[in-house]
């Protein structure tokens, strides 16, 4: 089902139940390192995160991409693929493939650039072959743009998928995932304008609280609807937290969130205190190159169900 009413989705909200044996964190993880690191110009098109006049450090940003792979190692286990200069926007990997319970999902995406990660045959052949997974591929359906957890946040232990519709993903994408994810329930609303990706104004921690920005929603009530499902329990960010990227953020694990040091700067003591409140601990890793390009440590995650 898919509702474009916060009011709708509340009623069917409340009336699911988490699923049997669904676990709300990941398994595993995977990222892509980066390879002679630099920016898209083509992203930066409809990404205002990103600012094409700064310089990059190549060498920097590998460097902050293995401490991260390093540090989400203290809650699952990491595989880091090596990254292709052709494609500089690869080390967001989570937009192009991202994973259901023995299903590996390929996104569609806007730009080209980014069209050529899904043409990776090592990381398709890792799912396939190596851990058995069926593979559902949408990169080539001309029709609809899915940008798959980039666009969408999902609630693993009830089957909940929450779409920001953007010039990143469009109705027929969100179809088209809700049907790949094999979600129960799909809430779909529009982002505010400028805005690319939700993962970047909306976080779900570990199925029971959420992080949000609520200058991220075209429609207040949807950021509200939202916050009402998780009885309340979300964190709420500024604007200029959002821009430092603290709404993306991951959990992947039941005890601790994960955000770019920026991020977890830009938080205020007492907002600390409420994810404590919440049961978990806040890890952090300095990305402040890889930020550059748009994203944050969130996006550098793809997730293994």
């Amino acid at each position: 089902m898919i509702t474009t009413s916060p009011t709708e989705f509340l009623a069917a909200f409340a009336a699911l139940t988490p699923l049997p044996d669904a676990s709300a964190t990941a398994r595993a993880a995977y990222l892509v390192a980066p390879a002679e690191f630099s920016l898209a110009a083509e992203s930066a098109s409809d990404n205002r995160y990103m600012d094409m006049d700064l310089a990059v450090d190549p060498l920097k940003a590998l460097a902050q991409h293995s401490a991260l792979a390093q540090a989400l190692r203290a809650d699952v286990p990491v595989v880091t693929f090596p990254g292709d200069p052709a494609t500089p926007d690869a080390i967001f990997p989570n937009n192009v493939f991202a994973t259901a319970p023995g299903r590996l999902i390929v996104g569609r995406m806007r730009h080209p650039v980014r069209q050529r990660e899904a043409t990776r045959t090592d990381i398709r052949e890792f799912f396939g072959d190596v851990l058995g997974y069926d593979e559902i591929d949408l990169s080539g359906c001309e029709n609809l743009v899915a940008e798959l957890t980039g666009s969408l946040i999902i609630d693993r232990a009830r089957g909940v998928g929450y779409c920001g519709l953007s010039e990143r993903c469009d109705m027929a994408g969100a179809q088209a995932m809700l049907k790949a994810f094999e979600l129960r329930l799909m809430f779909c609303f529009e982002l505010a304008d400028g805005e690319y990706h939700t993962n970047v104004v909306l976080t779900l921690l570990a199925s029971r609280a959420a992080i949000i920005a609520a200058d991220g929603f075209r429609d207040p009530a949807a950021a509200q609807a939202i916050a009402s499902a998780y009885g309340d329990r979300a964190l709420w960010i500024s604007p200029q937290q959002k821009q430092a990227f603290a709404g993306n953020a991951i959990t992947l694990s039941d005890q601790r969130v994960w955000m770019s040091a920026r991020a977890a700067a830009s938080l205020q003591p007492e907002q600390i205190e409420t994810l404590r409140d919440y049961g978990f601990a806040l890890g952090s890793v300095d990305l402040d190159e890889i930020e550059k390009a748009g994203g944050s440590l969130r996006c550098c995650v793809g997730e293994i169900y």
